[in-house]
């Protein structure tokens, strides 16, 4: 077989989930983490004192993880944090106790960082599910850079489907803000951000689901929003490199003049003028890294020769 000479590696996948009282679509949850088989999953769940039926759901379950409890806690993130601290894989990750992993994605996330060496920090294809679990929508694939969000183009890079390196959470401070109460995750990529490039893959890895009623981050999004840019205003101010924060301000400042243009004729001139130096300093400074894609010849995932 051509790809006789790849050799499967199962590094440790960590993956925490946090609930309270979600029972509804918790077992769904658990089952797609611990039916896909992945030999070297620790799986730890933090309950928040679930006053429904997440804890007779747990303890069916509790064969299969490394760790649980049910206790008070001060909200999502403190839970995460508390289960992330437990952990002791290479790889990490949290999935919410309404989303899912689709088929065989730890297998696909162990892979990518194995293989591809570069790769600290992965997302795949975002996609999104109904209440009856059906994948009912599926996001253009495209590549990040951390320029995007120091514009403010933060839509979306998908916690669900996002796994990172322990080295790159040792680096980040090892911790999610629990001050903030929307936009912890985004948090956390701006910290990633400083130190690594976000590799994307088309695969399919996880899972949101879309909810009628009762979501936190669907029902406040006008909240996330301003959490978020707040949050991205402070790491410009107070974590940038000096490199960093010139190029930012000149890209700002090159567009800025490019959309003051008053007339159509002045409008390509100013275009052609500082679109190029705009294109200059971001591949200088904001390049994205390749994508990750899936060969055929070879059924394994590899660095794209080119970036999208």
């Amino acid at each position: 077989m051509k790809n006789a000479h790849i050799k499967m590696i199962y590094p440790k996948i960590s993956i925490i989930t946090p609930n309270f009282n979600g029972g509804d679509y918790l077992e769904e949850t658990i089952k797609s983490i611990i039916d896909q088989d992945y030999p070297n999953l620790e799986y730890i769940i933090i309950d928040g004192g679930s006053t429904d039926n997440s804890i007779d759901i747990i303890k069916k379950y509790e064969n299969h993880l490394a760790y649980w409890v049910s206790e008070p806690d001060n909200g999502l993130y403190h839970a995460i944090q508390k289960g992330l601290e437990k952990s002791s894989g290479e790889i990490m990750a949290w999935l919410n106790s309404d989303d899912i992993y689709h088929k065989k994605a730890l297998f696909t996330v162990a892979e990518i960082f194995t293989n591809c060496k570069p790769v600290k920090w992965l997302q795949g294809l975002p996609t999104t599910i109904d209440e009856k679990g059906r994948t009912i929508a599926t996001e253009k694939f495209k590549s990040w850079s951390k320029l995007d969000y120091y514009l403010g183009k933060f839509e979306w890079i998908q916690q669900e489907s996002t796994f990172w390196h322990r080295d790159l959470w040792l680096q980040a401070d090892s911790k999610i803000n629990s001050n903030l109460k929307l936009a912890g995750d985004l948090d956390l990529w701006l910290r990633f951000f400083r130190y690594e490039k976000l590799y994307v893959t088309s695969a399919l890895i996880g899972g949101f689901r879309q909810r009628s009623k009762n979501q936190l981050s669907l029902d406040h999004l006008d909240k996330y929003l301003i959490e978020a840019r707040s949050q991205i205003s402070l790491e410009i101010e107070n974590n940038l490199t000096v490199t960093d924060k010139k190029a930012l301000e000149n890209i700002i400042r090159y567009s800025k003049k490019i959309n003051s243009s008053n007339n159509r004729i002045s409008f390509y001139i100013n275009r052609k003028k500082y679109g190029s130096k705009i294109n200059f300093l971001r591949e200088k400074f904001f390049k994205a890294p390749p994508t990750i894609v899936f060969d055929r010849s070879t059924q394994s995932f590899i660095l794209n020769k080119v970036s999208i």
